[in-house]
């Protein structure tokens, strides 16, 4: 009997853009105004900075601050940058409906200064946020929109990244033959730019599609194409995804023991990284593993230790599964969970 996996393969895709256009200072203010020229200039350094070392909650502070100064001198461009780049921080912090307030007063502004790279840029954040809450119809409505201006204004690694999230949509969606259409698209490009970060991205999600529709061992190609990428250019997030997506189309070809290797080398990857829900994953497929192995107390240690985890992150539909996997252990008159849970993004 095949134990329940109560993940399903987790993807990676969805990524934001700050705008990076310089905020113009005008000659007829800047002359007069020099210490506020030299302020914005400080502050403009301040957030970028801040941005680098992780600290979107301050940068959302520095770049209101540079939002008001571009408001005073009436410096549309700068306005749209700094509206853009606190949706961006809003979106780092888990606040959606913020980043989408302030990418929606962002995008008419972009488009009156005639900014297209922006306004591709824009469009494309404002798709991943309805992405992330599970609105990928929604999502799709703009990268549509964005797709076209990256491709008329040449940015092939823009192109790219909207391919991809236009993918991971419709993986969304269940169509899996359209995320499959774009994902192929996006790899050359990506290989093309010198992507190495975004190339391992889209294989894994080229085979985490592969898996969804039993197809494990066209699946395991692509993984296993993506793990020394990832490891290559240090994404040791992504190379757990990557381990963990292994172990789960072992699991389909069932081989559990041989999966048990994969999880076993994602679980402290994600515990250095600070992945609490994808440790907790790990962990119940450890558990559904042994389970198949018919060791049911190594199973039931493993489940143990990832239904606190969901607690604390308040997933209830995995909590649930995972109560029904551990009560299949307990009772075997019962059959495993089969729950359907949905892709994590990165």
């Amino acid at each position: 009997m095949i134990k329940r996996i109560i993940s399903s393969v987790l993807v990676l895709g969805v990524c934001l853009t700050p705008l990076t256009v310089p905020v113009m200072v005008q000659p007829s203010w800047a002359q007069s105004q020099n210490s506020q020229v030299e302020k914005l200039k400080q502050l403009l350094q301040q957030a970028s900075e801040q941005e680098r070392q992780g600290q979107p909650r301050q940068a959302i502070e520095t770049w209101q601050q540079i939002l008001a100064i571009a408001r005073q001198f009436k410096e549309r461009r700068g306005e749209a940058r700094a509206l853009n780049n606190i949706g961006f921080n809003y979106d780092r912090i888990s606040q959606p409906q913020e980043a989408l307030k302030y990418f929606n007063q962002a995008l008419p502004i972009i488009r009156e200064v005639g900014d297209r790279p922006g306004e591709a840029a824009t469009l494309t954040n404002i798709g991943a946020v309805y992405d992330r809450i599970s609105q990928p119809q929604e999502a799709l409505k703009y990268y549509n929109q964005a797709l076209p201006v990256m491709r008329q204004v040449g940015d092939r690694r823009g192109e790219a990244v909207t391919l991809n999230n236009i993918g991971l949509a419709y993986d969304s969606i269940s169509q899996p033959q359209e995320a499959l259409k774009y994902y192929n698209q996006a790899l050359p490009i990506r290989r093309e730019v010198g992507d190495r970060r975004g190339e391992a991205t889209t294989l894994n999600n080229i085979g985490a599609v592969y898996d969804s529709i039993s197809q494990p061992q066209e699946a395991l190609k692509y993984y296993n194409q993506a793990l020394p990428v990832m490891r290559q250019v240090g994404d040791r997030a992504g190379e757990a995804v990557t381990l963990n997506n292994i172990g789960l189309a072992y699991n389909n070809f069932s081989q559990p023991q041989e999966a048990l290797k994969y999880f076993n080398q994602a679980l402290p990857i994600r515990r250095e990284v600070g992945d609490r829900r994808g440790e907790a994953t790990t962990l119940n497929n450890i558990g559904a593993a042994y389970d198949s192995l018919s060791r049911p107390q190594e199973a039931l240690k493993y489940y143990n230790q990832a239904l606190p985890m969901w607690r604390e992150l308040g997933d209830r539909a995995r909590e649930a599964a995972t109560l029904r996997n551990i009560d299949a252990v307990n009772n075997r008159s019962q059959p495993p969970s089969r729950t359907n849970i949905p892709p994590i993004p990165k």
